[in-house]
C-alpha cells in the first residue's frame, strides 16, 4: 500500500536539519518532497566529513534529505525565479527556513503566495520566530538549548555549570513538531479547501517540549520559591561491576521490586523511602543507596533480578552496541539501503507503523541536481531550454 501522504507534492527550501529532517519525514510517508539546494548543493553535504570520493554526502545529509529529488537551482535567477514559481503552483506544501525576509526578496513572502495559491500550506521555521530583539540572530541548536533552558537542565551536579547534550535535539525535536503540524494543515484542507501559514520556532517548540517536567517548580504562579527543583538530584546511570545500567523506582510496588532484588530486608525498612513522596523528597539518598547495592554485581545479573521483580530497567547501550541489541534485531528497526557513490548505509525505519498504509524508507538521499532535469520536464521545459540554464548556470545536473 502506498504511504498515507502519497499524492501530496512538497516544495522544501530548507537547509541544515530542522527544515530537511521534518520534510524528510514526509517523504518517509509518501509525499513528493522536491528538495531546492543551491548549485553547490546543501551545506550539510561538506559540514561533516565526507564519506563519498565526489564530496557530495556526508552521514548527516544522508540522514536528513534520503527519499528526496534534488533540483539544483540559483533562486535568484530569473529563470530560477520563474522555475520556483511553476513549483510553487504545483504544490500542496512549501516549507523554509530562511532568515527573515530572505523569502520577500526572492519573491516568495507568505502573504503574496497563498493570495495567489489559496490552497498552498506554507510553512517557516526559524530559530526564536519573526518578533522579539532575537529575530535578526543566527541561531543554531546550541542557541536555543541556552536560551530554553536545555543546557541548566543538564549543569553538572558539583559545580552547575551548564552543560549542553551532545545531539541537536532541537533541530531534530523542531522538525517533528513541523511534520505533525504538516499533517494537521492537510487534514483542516481536506475539511475547509483552505491552506495555512504554519510557523514553528525552535525556541518555542523547546519551550514546550521541556514544560512538563523540567519547568514543573514554575508551573504555578506565586510557588516558585517553595517548590523544589526536579532536576536536583543524580541522574538515574548506576554503574554495575562490569558496566552500566538504569532502573525506576516510581510505584510503590516497583521500590518493593528494587528491595527483594537486592536480597536485604532491611533497605524495605527504610522509613525514607517507603512512599512515592518520601521517596521524592529523599530523591537524592535515594539513587546514592540504589548505586551501593548495583555496584556490587553485574550488568545482566541485575537485569535478570529486576525484571525478575518486575522493576523498569534497561542496560544503557554504547552507540557500537545499539544495531546489535537484541530487542532492535526483534523489531527490526534498522533497513540497510544503497547509497549512489557511497555504497550501503544504514538506516532507521520510519517510528510510526500504518497498518494500512505503510510508511517506508523511500529511498537514497539524493546527489546535487540528480533530479533537476527530470523536475523541469515535468514543468513543461524541453531539453534547449533545460541546456540554456545550465550554460547560464541557474540550474545544475547531478555529472
Amino acid at each position: 500500500m502506498p504511504g498515507p501522504l502519497k499524492g501530496v507534492s512538497v516544495l522544501d527550501l530548507t537547509g541544515v536539519v530542522s527544515g530537511p529532517f521534518a520534510t524528510m519525514f514526509l517523504a518517509d510517508q509518501g509525499a513528493d518532497v522536491i528538495k531546492i539546494e543551491p548549485i553547490s548543493g546543501d551545506i550539510t553535504r561538506r559540514s561533516r566529513a565526507a564519506i563519498d570520493k565526489k564530496g557530495e554526502f556526508s552521514a548527516l545529509f544522508i540522514s536528513s534529505n534520503r527519499g528526496k529529488r534534488s533540483l539544483a537551482i540559483d533562486v535568484k535567477s530569473d529563470s530560477g525565479r520563474e522555475v520556483l514559481a511553476k513549483l510553487v503552483a504545483k504544490a500542496d506544501v512549501l516549507v523554509q527556513n530562511f532568515r527573515p525576509g530572505t523569502m520577500e526578496r526572492l519573491g516568495l513572502g507568505v502573504e503574496e503566495l497563498r493570495r495567489r495559491h489559496p490552497r498552498l500550506i506554507y510553512v517557516s521555521i526559524s530559530g526564536v520566530g519573526d518578533t522579539g530583539p532575537y529575530v535578526k540572530k543566527r541561531v543554531y541548536d546550541p542557541i536555543i538549548q541556552g536560551l530554553s533552558g536545555f543546557a541548566d537542565i543538564q549543569s553538572q551536579p558539583v559545580t552547575n555549570r551548564p552543560q549542553m547534550i551532545r545531539t541537536i535535539v532541537c533541530d531534530k525535536t523542531t522538525a517533528v513538531m513541523t511534520a505533525q503540524a504538516v499533517a494537521a494543515a492537510l487534514y483542516a484542507r481536506e475539511k475547509t479547501g483552505n491552506g495555512d501559514y504554519i510557523q514553528v520556532a525552535m525556541l518555542d517548540t523547546m519551550i514546550s517540549y521541556l514544560w512538563p517536567e523540567s519547568m514543573s517548580q514554575y508551573t504555578v504562579v506565586g510557588s516558585e520559591a517553595n517548590s523544589s527543583d526536579p532536576n536536583d538530584r543524580p541522574d538515574l546511570v548506576f554503574k554495575t561491576s562490569d558496566g552500566y545500567l538504569t532502573c525506576g523506582t516510581i510505584s510503590d510496588s516497583e521500590w518493593q521490586g528494587f528491595c527483594q532484588a537486592t536480597g536485604d530486608p532491611e533497605l524495605a525498612k527504610d522509613e525514607r523511602f517507603a512512599s512515592p513522596a518520601g521517596r521524592s523528597v529523599n530523591a537524592t539518598a535515594r539513587i546514592n543507596r540504589m548505586q551501593e547495592y548495583i555496584s556490587q554485581r553485574t550488568t545482566a545479573d541485575w537485569l535478570e533480578r529486576l525484571d525478575a521483580a518486575d522493576v523498569p530497567c534497561a542496560p544503557i547501550l554504547r552507540r557500537s552496541e545499539i544495531i546489535h541489541n537484541e530487542q532492535v534485531i526483534a523489531r527490526g528497526l534498522i533497513a540497510e539501503i544503497d547509497q549512489p557513490t557511497v555504497g550501503k548505509v544504514r538506516q532507521p525505519k520510519p517510528a510510526a507503523r500504518f497498518e494500512l498504509n505503510e510508511s517506508k524508507i523511500a529511498g537514497p538521499a539524493p546527489r546535487i541536481g540528480e533530479h533537476s532535469q527530470e523536475v523541469l520536464i515535468e514543468l513543461g521545459y524541453d531539453e534547449a531550454a533545460i541546456k540554456k540554464m545550465v550554460v547560464n548556470k541557474a540550474v545544475r545536473l547531478a555529472s
